[in-house]
């Protein structure tokens, strides 16, 4: 395929959705995410005529996007308050749907504690489900950074308390 502003729109279009859902995980924010996706788009669209030969030009964006986020020193709004619990929902019982969103929420949470490239890590592990070696291409690391920095990440989400109901795991019980 020859690369051209319509072949571009071409793959916006079909890309666009799985890039910000990425993008959203890795921020946490779903208008960070909408930023994240168009500086990203901004800098494939720069390099198209490279980017656009290639058979799989989507490997090629969650590149940049990795690069883009784990460089970014955006200020980030830290005065909103995040409550634990949901409130109660009309006629005061707690719908199953409610405690989906609030584990979902918990978990959310959690991953904005991880350091930038641990949370790329682990996004682009186990939601993206790449390998190792894909996800080190991506991350421009060695396999065995992505490995140690998998494993830290999963650490400190087991000793997460907020994620378990008994409280989170001690080191002792992760051995």
């Amino acid at each position: 395929m020859e690369p051209s502003e319509e072949t571009f729109a071409e793959f916006v279009a079909a890309a666009g959705i799985p890039l910000l859902r990425t993008a959203r995980l890795l921020t946490g924010d779903w208008h960070l995410g909408q930023d994240l996706v168009q500086v990203t788009l901004a800098k494939v669209y720069d390099r198209w005529a490279r980017a656009g030969r290639y058979d799989a030009p989507i490997g090629y964006a969650h590149k940049v996007m990795v690069s883009t986020y784990c460089t970014w020193r955006r200020r980030r709004w830290h005065h909103e308050l995040l409550h634990a619990a949901l409130p109660d929902a009309a006629g005061g019982s707690a719908l199953p749907a409610a405690e989906a969103v609030a584990a979902t929420d918990l978990l959310q949470r959690a991953l904005l504690g991880l350091p930038r490239r641990q949370r790329a890590v682990l996004v682009l592990r186990y939601y993206e489900d790449l390998t190792v070696e894909q996800t080190a291409e991506l991350m421009g690391c060695p396999n065995g950074t992505v490995t140690s920095l998998a494993a830290r990440a999963l650490a400190r989400l087991r000793a997460c308390p907020d994620l378990w109901p008994g409280g989170g795991t001690s080191e002792a019980e992760m051995r």
